[in-house]
């Protein structure tokens, strides 16, 4: 542990994390935000074991001489997690969404595969705000719609890290950043003809039709073989002949 002021020991553990592979979607938290307690009122219950030790590491000031491998270990593990869910705090506030846009200028979050959207960049985003429910999805602006990492360590990423809120609150706040809705779609062409809307049309016909078709079919089996049980059910008629009603007297 290198010497210097509160401040350098607090960036050397983000530093390091944010420096890791996979970890490119995440901003620096600052240190003013992490120290103040007020902004980690309930994370206490979300990481139960080694909160106080995780929160320790992640500001630097954990003693990690007197710990065995395996406790530096798990206290590793819960400091990603406390991190993790302090960032989801952290880029909702205005000095988050301000790191956050810088990102989002650079393309840091990748763009998106569909071609019609003209490599607009995309922003990261949770499908819940619950932690390891859901992983991180990215969001288009362009075609309002969410798409799976590319990178795998990425795509392990939980979303609650950046919740449910983060790229429409930081078009709510910055506006002139939110790109043209894109209307293009992409139109089918045989030998540069536009399939025309009556093809469409005939083949649900014929789909309905068949569909009914065999319908009246399953129905007509059906009457069919009910009408078998009836007959099988239907009592036999006993005759009886004079001669018989004698021998039984």
């Amino acid at each position: 542990m290198s010497s210097g002021t509160d401040s350098e020991y607090a960036k050397y553990w983000i530093d390091w994390f944010l420096e890791t592979k996979g970890n490119e979607y995440f901003c620096e938290v600052d240190e003013d935000y992490i120290l103040d307690r007020f902004n980690l009122t309930g994370l206490s219950q979300e990481v139960q074991q080694y909160y106080s030790e995780a929160l320790d590491m992640i500001t630097d000031n954990l003693d990690e001489d007197t710990l065995s491998d395996k406790a530096r270990e798990h206290i590793e593990k819960a400091a990603r997690h406390l991190y993790g869910l302090i960032h989801a705090r952290f880029v909702i506030t205005t000095r988050g969404l301000t790191k956050m846009l810088d990102k989002y200028k650079k393309g840091d979050f990748g763009r998106c595969p569909r071609v019609l959207c003209n490599v607009q960049p995309l922003l990261p985003v949770g499908l819940s705000d619950v932690p390891l429910t859901k992983t991180v999805k990215l969001y288009c602006p362009r075609c309002e719609d969410i798409y799976n990492p590319k990178s795998s360590r990425h795509a392990s990423i939980d979303g609650a890290y950046f919740g449910t809120s983060f790229p429409h609150m930081l078009f709510q706040v910055h506006p002139s950043y939110m790109p043209t809705k894109s209307f293009d779609r992409y139109e089918p062409r045989i030998f540069g003809f536009k399939i025309h809307d009556i093809a469409e049309q005939h083949r649900w016909q014929d789909r309905a039709r068949e569909e009914f078709q065999n319908k009246l079919k399953e129905e007509d089996d059906k009457s069919k073989g009910n009408s078998a049980g009836r007959q099988q059910q239907q009592p036999r008629l006993v005759t009886t002949t004079s001669s018989q009603k004698v021998e039984g007297k």
